[in-house]
């Protein structure tokens, strides 16, 4: 029984096949082999060559292995080699793509059967796994890439079903069952939450709320001190243990971004005087929107890196404009090396769309930010934000919108960047979040509340193994 309870622990990951949820699934994936664990990403053909990479290039000691699967296009009516929802450019195709990554099971079924392994960490947007590990009885934790309180937000409203008591998607409700008063509307919701009309989207969904409460735990990257509150509520909603495990690029010191030009032109200015504006890699603004954005950063009279992920002739941007801004600001396209622009003395705030990695990285380097949700549950991470942490200032999205973003006015935009930039109520938000990243950093530190929930999971898990192995003799 001593022996089987000391073997090494072999956990398999099942990442959703997009960059948000890569990258965190890498470094929990990493966090287990430091730890003594053997740890295998299941992944498509898409992402092999970038982990491979990302792999050796971050750390030759730590061994992760990679085991392909097929997302079955064709079943659903797309191309074949649609493997990441980043090749998805309607919402059309990416409904699409749910519903391929849904017909998995079978796939899923076959790798475990052969591998057996002691636990398989799966995205919240596979709530079959479940029952497909527990036909070999390997427990299954759910991972969820945002933070406790979206997700308690989430469970809260599914639950009690309080947004559909409202006469219209604009008026406001308090969230049930909550730790603290926080109101919102209808249309910040997710389009899945707010309608039940049979679509995927919606019984996707529903399966996901549900499959929370069969599942072994909910694995969250996030710490304790952050969120102290919720991290308490969430597992008392479910009647399932969470594990708090991050920040989990804390433990990535390797950025691999040296020599970038945007960091030399950091070096040129003072602290806190440049804004970084960015909004992910899956949203997107309309040229209108963009023009919107570059007058509202001009009439601010702030220093900015903007990175823009359109790659034609500037025809949005307002005449003379790069001219005029040679000195103050500039544009990225494509790819930024987000967190070391994050952690650079000379970014004083950040106009982000509230994805959590985004938030995250923010919060652990000290800047507040200029929040512009636009999908997933970025409305629920602009409240924790805004109104619990408060450490951010709202441009004004009103709606939910799944690729491309609420329209948002210049002057919005320009009062929202001044705030966080300049003045008493900035110096305020900028202490406070600076405090929040000291503890950020020290939740990983042995003896941190990050890492004793991490030993702590790793014991369920030997424990989980010594009893599937007792009811299976």
């Amino acid at each position: 029984m001593e022996s089987k309870a000391n073997r090494q622990l072999h956990v398999f990951f099942f990442p959703f096949m997009a960059q948000g949820h890569m990258r965190p699934t890498i470094n929990l994936a990493k966090l287990f082999a430091s730890k003594g664990s053997k740890a295998t990403i299941i992944t498509t053909s898409y992402f092999t060559s970038f982990l491979s990479k990302y792999i050796e290039a971050k750390d030759s000691g730590v061994q992760i292995d990679i085991v392909n699967i097929r997302v079955p296009t064709e079943e659903v009516g797309l191309p074949e080699g649609v493997n990441s929802v980043h090749v998805t450019s309607t919402p059309d195709m990416q409904q699409k793509f749910f519903e391929a990554c849904g017909k998995l099971g079978p796939q899923l079924n076959q790798i475990l059967e052969q591998h057996r392994p002691d636990c398989l960490v799966a995205n919240m947007f596979f709530p079959w796994a479940p029952d497909v590990g527990a036909k070999f009885g390997i427990p299954t934790i759910l991972f969820h890439g945002t933070s406790y309180f979206a997700l308690c937000a989430q469970s809260s409203i599914f639950l009690h079903e309080t947004h559909t008591n409202v006469l219209s998607d604009s008026e406001p409700f308090f969230i049930p069952n909550f730790p603290d008063h926080i109101e919102i509307t209808r249309n910040k919701l997710p389009e899945f939450v707010r309608h039940e009309d049979g679509s995927h989207f919606s019984k996707l969904f529903k399966s996901m709320r549900e499959s929370e409460f069969k599942t072994y735990g909910v694995l969250v990257n996030s710490f304790y001190e952050l969120e102290p509150a919720y991290a308490d509520h969430y597992p008392k909603l479910l009647g399932r243990k969470a594990w708090q495990v991050g920040p989990l690029f804390l433990y990535d010191e390797d950025c691999n971004s040296e020599g970038h030009a945007c960091l030399k032109w950091l070096d040129t200015k003072r602290p806190n005087s440049v804004i970084y504006v960015s909004f992910g890699s899956i949203a997107s603004f309309n040229d209108e929107q963009l023009m919107e954005i570059a007058t509202g950063l001009e009439a601010s009279g702030q220093q900015f890196i903007w990175v823009v992920k359109k790659e034609k002739k500037e025809e949005w941007l307002p005449e003379g404009f790069e001219e005029r801004m040679e000195e103050k600001g500039l544009i990225l396209k494509g790819w930024a090396p987000q967190i070391p622009i994050l952690e650079h003395k000379a970014i004083g705030g950040f106009v982000t769309h509230c994805g959590w990695n985004s938030t995250l990285e923010s919060i652990c380097a000290g800047v507040p930010m200029v929040t512009w949700p636009v999908s997933a549950e970025q409305f629920y991470n602009e409240k924790l934000v805004t109104e619990i942490l408060r450490i951010g200032i709202e441009v004004g999205a009103k709606k939910w919108k799944r690729l491309v973003g609420d329209f948002v006015k210049r002057e919005a935009i320009e009062r929202a960047v001044t705030r966080i930039m300049e003045g008493e109520e900035a110096e305020e938000m900028r202490s406070r979040v600076k405090e929040l990243a000291d503890k950020a950093k020290s939740s990983i530190k042995e003896g941190g509340s990050s890492v004793l929930d991490l030993n702590a999971l790793f014991d369920d898990l030997r424990s989980a193994r010594i009893e599937n192995g007792s009811s299976s003799t």
